[in-house]
């Protein structure tokens, strides 16, 4: 069964009215399909954005010399993408956004003020507005020690089969997750949650 944009609104309040929700795509699809959604929005954006090479970025952004952002990419006013960070397979900030030196974003939606700030892995998510990671914080996006199991997310007490091969996290709005964290494919965190250091955040089915 396909969650619903309220299901996934409980985790991320402005995602109800954002453009992925009108998509009216589940979570793993739009990780999933990121390259398209993204590459297909850029048509969309206003004029403030400028667009080279299918990559877009706000007039209020910083991009960095040294930071490597492949197509379709949208990055939106006040976001900070600094050198070293490697953002790829279609990836949308939003606002205020921040990906910091040795940051790697692939297949990713950031709300608004989101922060992957130092040396982490984000793979297949969605995060939530002002969720931030810690150093070393990774959102891991296949479980190759395991590749047959599934992987299943929990939304609203019920838990969903997503069929796919790579997903990541939903991760809700002002999550704080400590450095060196693991987030499995498929966990999902409710908003406010504090995630220690050193700690492993598994999918609950």
């Amino acid at each position: 069964m396909t969650p619903t944009g309220a299901e996934v609104g409980t985790y991320i309040a402005g995602y109800p009215s954002s453009w992925l929700a009108a998509l009216d795509r589940a979570p793993w699809a739009l990780t999933a399909g990121a390259a398209d959604l993204i590459g297909a929005h850029l048509a969309r954006l206003g004029p403030d954005y400028r667009v080279n090479d299918g990559v877009a970025v706000h007039r209020r952004a910083v991009v960095e010399a040294g930071a490597t952002v492949k197509a379709p990419a949208i990055i939106g006013p006040e976001c900070r993408v600094a050198a070293g960070a490697y953002l790829r397979g279609g990836c949308w900030l939003e606002t205020g956004c921040t990906v910091g030196p040795g940051s790697e974003l692939k297949s990713t939606y950031l709300f608004a003020g989101a922060t992957a700030a130092h040396f982490n892995f984000v793979g297949d998510s969605l995060l939530g507005a002002g969720v931030n990671l810690e150093a070393g914080a990774i959102n891991a996006n296949h479980r190759n020690e395991a590749p047959e199991t599934r992987i299943v997310l929990t939304l609203a007490g019920r838990s969903i089969e997503t069929g796919a091969r790579k997903f990541g996290a939903l991760v809700g709005d002002g999550v704080r997750v400590g450095a060196n964290v693991v987030i499995a494919p498929g966990a999902t965190l409710l908003p406010g949650t504090v995630v220690p250091r050193l700690g492993l955040v598994d999918q609950s089915a």
